[in-house]
């Protein structure tokens, strides 16, 4: 039997996917229409062919709010998993037709991105010259999670990470260096051992840095139990004033020496014994990643181009 064109079930549009999902992530029209560029009228036509295509209702709408019916809160789950396929598949086609080349959104760390991004700015201006590099400047948990969304395709940041589905291409170790203002019994000192830690008046960035949580397990292994903050900084900027100030001390990545110290004359730099505390820097993409090749290659070239930097550049293998 042949069924008619007329009979044949319809299927719901991409576009009346993007609205439901926006709407169910928002709960409201206007947020929806606005995080996904359509105009509020239009979203909400879209959300009701949709009901009318599935034969369900979706949403419950009042005068104050929008909630999801229990048919909706399930086939959101469904919709969102669509999109995400269709995003993989499109990322994938773009990865095929030419490498290094269309859009490459990559997160940053804010104790990495001053420090290196103009290495890496310049690398892909002269190597990758066809690559619309995009950088986004974030704390580690929103890059992670905009990593797992597909808003972001690769990540430059302090790990390990310990994250599922997340691939760490490592790029080099730096030491730490303690920055204490003028005068102090540690400035300037070499063969500095960690045990100095344990006495120090030591600032740290806010909640939410890694560097924070780097510098107080540094101190743990010092010995120390008790944390060390009085003053925190939401930079490092900021925090290398403070110091230069006379509020305490503070430990610097080595690659981030050379831009915050020179900044004040009231600064000394003191280096630690070895081995002295460290972070490793690495690229991190999602597992599976249809561009992963272009991405080793790409830290391939970065570990080249980040030899004059004070930094430990790791072989491929590590």
């Amino acid at each position: 039997m042949t069924m008619s064109t007329g009979s044949k079930r319809r299927q719901p549009s991409l576009a009346q996917l993007r609205a439901f999902a926006a709407v169910a992530e928002h709960l409201h029209f206007r947020d929806a229409a606005a995080a996904i560029g359509m105009s509020q009228p239009a979203l909400s036509g879209a959300v009701s062919a949709l009901e009318e295509t599935l034969g369900v209702t979706l949403l419950e709408r009042t005068t104050r709010k929008v909630l999801l019916s229990p048919a909706g809160a399930r086939l959101a789950v469904r919709a969102k998993a669509v999109l995400e396929e269709v995003g993989a598949l499109m990322e994938e086609a773009e990865a095929l037709r030419a490498p290094f080349t269309g859009v490459l959104r990559l997160g940053v760390i804010p104790t990495v991105a001053p420090y290196l991004l103009p290495t890496v700015l310049r690398l892909v201006h002269d190597r990758y010259p066809h690559l619309d590099l995009q950088v986004h400047e974030e704390q580690t948990a929103n890059l992670l999670d905009g990593l797992a969304t597909g808003r972001l395709d690769l990540l430059l940041l302090a790990v390990p990470l310990g994250v599922p589905g997340t691939v760490e291409i490592p790029l080099f170790d730096e030491d730490f260096v303690l920055v204490t203002p003028l005068g102090h019994r540690l400035g300037g000192r070499a063969e500095i051992p960690r045990e100095a830690l344990r006495e120090l008046n030591l600032l740290l960035l806010d909640e939410g840095h890694c560097l924070r949580d780097q510098a107080l397990d540094i101190c743990r292994e010092a010995g120390r139990e008790d944390a060390p903050v009085t003053t925190t900084a939401a930079g490092l900027s900021t925090l290398v004033q403070l110091v230069a100030g006379g509020l305490g001390c503070t430990l610097l990545p080595r690659t981030a020496v050379k831009v915050e110290t020179t900044r004040s004359t009231e600064l000394l730099t003191g280096f630690f014994a070895d081995p002295a505390p460290t972070r490793r820097i690495a690229l991190a993409m999602r597992t599976g990643a249809a561009r992963g090749a272009e991405y080793q290659e790409l830290a391939a070239a970065l570990r080249e181009a980040l030899r004059p930097l004070p930094v430990r550049v790791l072989d491929r293998s590590v």
